[in-house]
């Protein structure tokens, strides 16, 4: 079973092609006994190939490239795979991603403070709206 539908290899695909020079995570892949995460913005031509954040549990996730080939052939105790977030969006673009995570040491500790950076903002707004 591949991690990645058709319409989604064609939106990371487009990407690739596109001009944006920071374009937004389509996918979050995670290791299911581990913090190991990833986040693609892209694919190349190769049909391979991903660009995006990676953040291998060491505190120190960077950019680059990574396989999908290598990411599905590998093989987790309990039987366990890769797997990918079906329940990730993001309005945030890869750079912001990329940063946060650096900040944080790891790409969920970041997920956590985005959103409770967005739930204070959203709380303040609730609570002081502006005047009218």
């Amino acid at each position: 079973m591949s991690l990645f539908t058709p319409e989604l290899r064609a939106a990371l695909r487009e990407q690739f092609r596109g001009n944006a020079m920071d374009k937004r995570p389509l996918v979050k892949l995670f290791h299911p006994l581990s913090t190991a995460t990833w986040l693609a913005s892209e694919l190349a031509e190769d049909g391979d190939a991903l660009f995006g954040l990676a953040d291998l549990g060491f505190g120190c996730p960077e950019l680059g490239y990574f396989s999908i080939a290598e990411i599905e052939a590998l093989r987790l105790p309990f039987g366990l795979r890769i797997e990918r977030d079906l329940n990730f969006s993001t309005d945030l673009s890869l750079t912001d991603w990329a940063a946060w995570a650096r900040k944080a040491g790891s790409i969920l500790t970041a997920e956590v403070l985005i959103r409770r950076a967005r739930n204070t903002a959203s709380d303040l707004a609730d609570r002081f709206p502006p005047p009218e």
